[in-house]
């Protein structure tokens, strides 16, 4: 108890310090209206031939609204990041819950490595068919998608953990996408607009949003593990269908972001995916995001089945060391946020994402050993701390490049390439654990792929953003 009072305290402060810089306002509607005069596209630029959308591609530059500022609204900003930050700390408590959960629920009902594969990858189905759709409904508004994907997530974990068979747990799995896409839409979104009030600090507030994610994962891991060993996994789910609840109860404080202007959808948008992947840099992000879900996979489908084999404890041992990935990530997120804001981001989350790639394909060679528990250990947690190191540099590259007025669209396109490759990847991965190559091998190809989508983020050049 006292270890979690200490990282929520520790999470605090780090929001606090980074919002302190943050002198430009965000006040309910008069972000809207401010964002209107200085920002919001008009009819007849953003929907003029789709050759000339290709100009409004370049990157974001940042805005000011330097007649509008004032105390209230400084506090505005203060608060909402706090209270962003708040609700996805619930949140991914009870995500963390169920992470070391996943594969071995999917044993416990009979189900092969491959069939448990199918069963993570079920979320990216919908996630891949409707983020184009939620991005333009996130564009509208933020909060009606935040908060009704939030439901929707509830409702998905509480079928899951009715489900009895493949089939109905899959379909359970689908729902949770459906609501995964409109929330996580909608959050990108509202992110992004906080992003433009204050440019310059744009990768350490992503960061601040990784290290909550990151801190409710490493407390809600361990308790994930108590809640299988006392109530059996079912009920580890009913753990995200409570946090679900709560986070849709604090988004509903939130105020709306998001400019609200109205749009044309059978016109071409600056947003558009095609007109976004002639941009080099919009396909290097892509084949990042691609490479990184590889890595995502193993950490849901073979890493909690491999720690659960080398450690003391079983599934409590894996627990711990989600737990410990999860403190890593608190470390690793920050890292990368300062160093994209002082280094530029594209290189931090080039670097960054090699070496998480370099940790995962080590793995066999850690699991060779006589004593592989701490060194299959080590490297698990020097590859989260770098995959958080990635995530804000990578994102705030997309953010700098996103045309206004269709951030939430634009920011879906990577995230829609990897959850192409997550509907895969974890199936690939069951089977190459089931064909026993190696230990550890489904884990080295996560690491492989991991490397290449970093390499080719750092080859597919165009202009860097406007740091």
């Amino acid at each position: 108890m006292m270890m979690i009072r200490a990282l929520v305290a520790a999470l605090c402060a780090t929001a606090a310090a980074l919002q302190s810089p943050m002198r430009q306002p965000l006040a309910g509607s008069r972000f809207a209206s401010g964002r209107a005069l200085v920002g919001s596209s008009t009819p007849a630029r953003r929907h003029a031939s789709s050759r000339k959308h290709l100009a409004p591609l370049a990157p974001r530059r940042p805005t000011t609204l330097a007649a509008a500022t004032t105390d209230d609204d400084d506090g505005d900003v203060k608060r909402t990041l706090a209270l962003l930050l708040a609700a996805q700390f619930v949140l991914f408590v009870g995500v963390g819950a169920v992470i070391p959960v996943i594969p071995i629920f999917a044993k416990a009902i009979g189900l092969s490595s491959a069939a448990s594969g199918v069963v993570i990858s079920a979320p990216a189905v919908a996630l891949l068919l409707l983020a184009r759709p939620a991005g333009v409904v996130a564009d509208r508004a933020r909060k009606p998608a935040m908060i009704g994907g939030m439901l929707a997530i509830a409702v998905a974990d509480l079928g899951t953990a009715c489900a009895a068979g493949l089939w109905t747990l899959v379909a359970a799995r689908v729902g949770l996408g459906a609501g995964r896409c409109f929330s996580e839409s909608a959050e990108r979104g509202m992110l992004a607009d906080l992003g433009d009030k204050a440019p310059s600090f744009r990768g350490r507030a992503l960061a601040a949003q990784q290290a909550a994610a990151a801190v409710g994962i490493a407390v809600g891991a361990p308790v994930g593990g108590l809640v299988v060993e006392a109530y059996g996994e079912r009920a580890a789910f009913l753990c995200v269908t409570a946090a679900a609840v709560a986070t849709a109860a604090l988004y509903g404080f939130l105020p709306e972001t998001a400019g609200g202007a109205a749009r044309d959808d059978a016109a071409p948008s600056e947003a558009a995916w095609p007109l976004l992947l002639e941009d080099p840099r919009w396909r290097g992000l892509a084949a990042a995001e691609c490479g990184a879900r590889f890595g995502f996979a193993a950490k849901i489908a073979s890493v909690p089945v491999v720690a659960a084999d080398v450690l003391p404890g079983g599934v409590a041992g894996a627990g711990a060391l989600v737990s410990a990935a999860g403190l890593a990530g608190l470390v690793g997120a920050p890292a990368g946020g300062f160093l994209a804001d002082r280094f530029g981001a594209r290189a931090t989350a080039v670097g960054a994402g090699g070496a998480a790639g370099a940790a995962l394909a080590a793995t066999p060679a850690a699991l060779a050993l006589d004593d592989p528990a701490a060194p299959f250990s080590l490297l698990i947690v020097l590859w989260s701390a770098c995959v958080a190191a990635q995530g804000p540099a990578a994102q705030a590259t997309a953010q700098r490049l996103a045309p206004r007025g269709g951030e939430a669209e634009a920011l879906a396109l990577p995230r829609a390439a990897g959850d192409a490759v997550y509907i895969v990847a974890p199936v690939c991965l069951g089977l190459v654990a089931d064909a026993r190559i190696a230990p550890g091998a489904e884990l080295a190809l996560a690491g492989a792929a991991t490397a290449l989508g970093a390499a080719a983020l750092g080859a597919l050049r165009g202009e860097d953003p406007a740091r």
